[in-house]
């Protein structure tokens, strides 16, 4: 990773606005999930958040977008199913040279499509892989079911693949359960049940969500791939300058915290300011890690997230600028 950026919307929504809309309040909101604001776009699709982290991007590493090969657009919230976000974005950026497609594996995207990416790196195929994770949450929220409309936000993160004499991505691992799916899934919108005047009446197109079966899988999920891709390489927990995990709830990033035997202070934690905002979780806390100076170069990175699908993964490497 030689660059990375991102993006919210200026607009704050705190928890006391939310409970006008939903049975809550700022002191649950916070006791449970450890969130106290999220961001929301108002009058824009995915696709200009994804747009705005690109051009931060091209700018941060004084790019021609034309130097651009692959455009990957983490993301569960795209702008229409087709054309694809990162076709929007290839445009929108002048990348003429790029293809570029998009990659659903809900919370775990930003991690897929990493790994994905630098595939076309390490392969020598491409030199410029920019790998996006952006979504719109607001879009799919139902303001009335209180399990989910307080858990999630709006944001984009990004960063860009080049080769590197140094170690950059180290190792990953990647999973899925599709048995697990109808824990976190959205049921309308799809071929299985396109959109009619019953899917809406019926909110088929919002998330659904069984927060204690989540809440038990990923606390599980995400230390057990953590551990793994830690030990599998010869390191332990002490190893690591930084542990980025997916920011779904406080008490699973704590949780998954205790089962590691990882001290918080390693821990990157901003749920409090942006709830969850899916693919956009990972990308937007390392940007922010790199900008607070809490890692540097050579120092040892890990990447982990669990989200629908079920999937999981987990991605380890070297900060390298």
């Amino acid at each position: 990773m030689t660059a990375v950026q991102r993006y919210l919307p200026e607009n704050v929504v705190t928890n006391d606005e939310v409970a006008t809309s939903v049975d809550t309040s700022d002191e649950w909101i916070r006791e449970r999930c450890g969130i106290l604001e999220r961001r929301i776009l108002k009058g824009q699709p995915t696709s200009h958040m994804a747009t705005e982290v690109a051009q931060g991007i091209i700018a941060q590493r004084g790019l021609d977008p034309r130097e651009i090969d692959l455009i990957i657009v983490a993301t569960i919230t795209p702008d229409m199913m087709f054309p694809a976000t990162a076709c929007i974005v290839q445009d929108r950026i002048g990348a003429k040279r790029a293809w570029g497609f998009d990659l659903s594996a809900a919370c775990t995207g930003f991690i897929y499509a990493v790994a994905t990416g630098a595939q076309f790196i390490e392969s020598g195929v491409h030199n410029k892989v920019l790998v996006i994770g952006a979504d719109k949450m607001s879009s799919i929220t139902d303001e009335q079911d209180r399990s989910t409309c307080v858990l999630f936000g709006d944001g984009a993160g990004a960063v860009l693949l080049e080769p590197t004499e140094n170690e950059g991505l180290i190792d990953f691992e990647l999973h899925c359960d599709g048995s697990g799916g109808d824990d976190l899934l959205m049921p309308g919108g799809g071929s299985l049940n396109p959109a009619s005047k019953a899917s809406v009446e019926d909110r088929l197109h919002y998330i659904r969500q069984d927060g204690k079966a989540v809440y038990k899988f990923a606390v599980l999920k995400m230390a057990e791939v953590s551990n793994n891709i830690l030990e599998r390489n010869g390191f332990t927990v002490d190893s690591l300058a930084l542990f980025v995990p997916h920011q779904a709830n406080l008490r699973i990033i704590t949780a998954t915290a205790e089962r590691m035997g990882l001290s918080m202070e390693k821990v990157m934690v901003n749920i409090d300011r942006y709830a969850n905002t899916t693919a956009g979780t990972v990308p937007i806390a390392l940007s922010e890690a790199a900008e607070q100076g809490r890692i540097r170069p050579g120092d040892l990175v890990q990447l982990t997230a669990v989200g629908g699908g079920l999937t999981w993964g987990s991605a380890l490497l070297r900060w390298v600028f």
